[in-house]
């Protein structure tokens, strides 16, 4: 019984935790997101700024605008598609943040299909 009591206030303290969402640190900067393609590592970097984001990845530079529509998401279009497929927007959501990071989802505007990666603030 005396266990019951002590884990009962463990149990309503862990079901109140929310991960950590300080997305709007995390509107300006300059970034960097790893992610695996067939075994090999990529990175790309990118800055995002008052509604511009400009990524460099594989030597090749592109400009997206930045639309945010909530706090913690946003909608990024290419400013200048190269085929059919830059041209779909791409909704991103930061799931949670700490201090230098935060995890995000993204995924095609209107598609269910969605991806989850990890962005470290480089500067």
């Amino acid at each position: 019984m005396k266990k019951i009591i002590f884990l009962l206030p463990f149990l309503a303290l862990v079901s109140c935790y929310n991960a950590e969402h300080n997305c709007k640190d995390f509107k300006n900067g300059k970034f960097k997101f790893e992610f695996e393609v067939n075994g090999v590592k990529k990175t790309t970097i990118f800055e995002r700024k008052d509604g511009i984001e400009i990524e460099t990845f594989e030597g090749k530079t592109d400009t997206a605008t930045v639309r945010w529509v909530s706090d913690c998401e946003y909608i990024l279009e290419k400013k200048h598609p190269k085929n059919m497929a830059e041209e779909k927007a791409i909704s991103m959501k930061i799931l949670t943040t700490s201090k230098d990071s935060y995890t995000f989802e993204f995924g095609m505007v209107g598609s269910d299909q969605k991806q989850r990666g990890t962005v470290v603030r480089v500067e």
